[in-house]
């Protein structure tokens, strides 16, 4: 039977590990913040440790794996009121109920004893929440800065969209939305979001679609 100064260890073990990473998700406002995962991973701990209480009131070890594996698939209904749809289907919240889950089994490897496994995890749960955010607003920041937006006003005439898809195609841009309005006579605005390999062709892009035989006009905005 553990020991009253192990039980309180192990559960001030698991506020200390937890609180790290909800005092990472509380400082970005993310709907699960440093009180969720401190509870989450406290009750996780406390499993293990009732699991341990129970096989050795019972003389029996079939309690451990049951318990345990309750937490993990539970945990998945708290994480899944993390995950909110916004607008245009961008999905948010995932890496705050990974997050989640992350603290559910550390708590459980405190309440195990497991501490080695338990410090590791929780270091390389805030380099991943911290660093990898960082590395990945960088790319998304590169990756920006090559979506620009241009309009042509074009003739209206068959085959003029397929014409300036050939263009785009030249220069290895790629469309990532079209809109296209016709206007008074025979002109119409073609408005395109596309991204570009390279940031310094927009002015050889624009000459190059402003040289199709029917272009008009072609402007472009980041």
């Amino acid at each position: 039977m553990l020991s009253f100064k192990e039980v309180v260890f192990r559960l001030l073990l698991s506020l200390f590990l937890s609180s790290i990473i909800g005092l990472d998700r509380e400082s970005i406002n993310k709907p699960a913040g440093l009180r969720t995962h401190v509870l989450v991973s406290l009750a996780s701990t406390l499993i293990m440790l009732l699991t341990f209480y129970l096989n050795e009131l019972h003389n029996s070890y079939e309690f451990t794996d049951r318990l345990a594996a309750q937490v993990i698939s539970g945990i998945g209904f708290l994480g899944a009121g993390t995950i909110l749809r916004r607008d245009k289907g961008i999905v948010t919240g995932l890496t705050t109920a990974a997050s989640l889950w992350a603290v559910a089994a550390i708590g459980l490897s405190v309440g195990a004893g497991f501490y080695t496994g338990a410090v590791l995890t929780t270091i390389l749960v805030i380099i991943i929440l911290v660093v990898f955010q960082r590395l990945g607003a960088f790319v998304s920041k590169r990756r920006s800065s090559n979506i620009t937006n241009i309009t042509v006003v074009s003739v209206n005439k068959p085959g003029q969209i397929g014409r300036i898809g050939q263009v785009l195609g030249s220069y290895n841009v790629s469309i990532n939305s079209i809109d296209i309005e016709h206007r008074d006579g025979e002109l119409i605005n073609i408005d395109l979001e596309v991204t570009l390999n390279r940031s310094n062709i927009k002015y050889d892009l624009v000459k190059s679609l402003a040289s199709i035989e029917g272009i008009v006009e072609v402007s472009q905005y980041d």
